[in-house]
């Protein structure tokens, strides 16, 4: 990636408990933001190990075999698996860096991290407000009145309200990659299902 593509991209986070809507949030806010000329990537984090491939095709053989990375390649799309073994997670900022140069980089989950995010709040799940404990959170989009808060709140359903919020806290890529290396684990909420990244 070129330094002039590094200093292009910029990067938001969406963030609330699982069940807040977040994937649906996203889905909705990707078309709006390509509708403002924008290019637009994701990150989401998954709790368990996932597949992107299905037992019993050749790629799913050869990582089981034991190789380290397998790449998928065909006229529509390629994919890129990489196995961990023993390494470990790889850090929100290192995974980052490996995009290829985008406007606008959504990420999904990782509500732990110190880049700019909003809150996805729905009242249904009967969760505390992330807002308080999580850091970096720059604005909250909910289904209900959020008491007290100390960023500005705007309607879950109204994806152009989210979007120029998005776009208002978005910050540069190298500029979140800094904070991210920068921050302390003991800053962090704690990683797992209740309090973890997604």
């Amino acid at each position: 990636m070129t330094d002039e593509a590094k200093l292009r991209m910029r990067v938001v986070g969406l963030a609330g408990w699982s069940g807040a809507g977040k994937t649906t949030l996203l889905i909705k806010l990707i078309p709006e933001l390509k509708r403002r000329g924008l290019s637009v990537s994701t990150v989401k984090h998954a709790h368990h190990a996932f597949d992107i491939d299905e037992p019993g095709k050749d790629s799913f053989e050869h990582r089981g075999a034991g190789a380290s990375e397998v790449l998928i390649a065909s006229s529509g799309r390629w994919a890129l698996v990489h196995e961990l073994r023993a390494e470990p997670e790889p850090t929100l900022a290192a995974l980052l860096q490996r995009l290829s140069p985008i406007d606008l980089v959504v990420v999904e989950g990782f509500k732990a991290e110190h880049h700019p995010k909003i809150e996805v709040y729905r009242a249904a799940n009967a969760k505390p407000f992330l807002f308080r404990d999580a850091p970096n959170v720059r604005a909250i989009a909910a289904d209900c009145v959020v008491p007290d808060a100390p960023v500005p709140v705007v309607p879950l359903d109204d994806i152009s309200a989210v979007a120029e919020q998005a776009l208002r806290i978005a910050l540069p890529l190298g500029e979140v990659v800094a904070d991210l290396e920068a921050s302390s684990p003991a800053q962090r909420l704690p990683m797992g299902r209740a309090g973890g990244r997604p």
